[in-house]
């Protein structure tokens, strides 16, 4: 049996997503994921945000006021988790509801001008995110994961899967 060196023992408490079940991609994906939320989640913290709260106010500074409906189906966030993460954000100042003037029945949702300058804030942030994980591939590497990453993103394929298990 060979000696366990200190490279190898290094390299294998590195591994993230040890042994054959590595050898699927989505399971790498799955593990990778949630290192990379936990990171975010951690730094994010740092400005009183967690995820959800920064997709949501970023949606609504790249899209502009959207309704509560439709921001929900835009980010695939149900209905109540929506409540509450629109509470908080309210609660801060970042963004605001009002009554949709043609139809009362709805909320119309925007961010505020405060909720612009926590957007920017949580971008510098995530770009340091960015930077640390993946600072052991090179730039060209970095460039053609964030290439593939957004092709999945917008998989058609990909998209029905998951509303279909999600029943939505």
């Amino acid at each position: 049996m060979a000696a366990t060196t200190p490279a190898r023992a290094a390299n294998r408490a590195a591994n993230l997503v040890p042994g054959s079940v590595a050898e699927h991609t989505s399971c790498l994906l799955l593990k990778l994921g949630q290192v990379a939320f936990r990171v975010s989640e951690h730094r994010l913290a740092e400005l009183g945000l967690r995820v959800r709260h920064y997709s949501v106010l970023q949606a609504l500074l790249d899209n502009g006021p959207m309704s509560q409906l439709d921001l929900g189906a835009h980010l695939r966030i149900d209905a109540a988790t929506m409540v509450s993460t629109l509470d908080t954000l309210e609660q801060g100042g970042y963004a605001q509801r009002t009554r949709d003037p043609r139809d009362r029945r709805r909320y119309v949702v925007a961010a505020t001008e405060k909720g612009a300058d926590l957007g920017r804030d949580a971008d510098g942030v995530l770009r340091e995110v960015d930077e640390s994980a993946f600072a052991d591939l090179s730039a060209t590497d970095r460039r053609h994961l964030h290439r593939i990453l957004g092709r999945l993103a917008g998989s058609p394929a990909l998209a029905e899967a998951f509303d279909t298990v999600r029943g939505g």
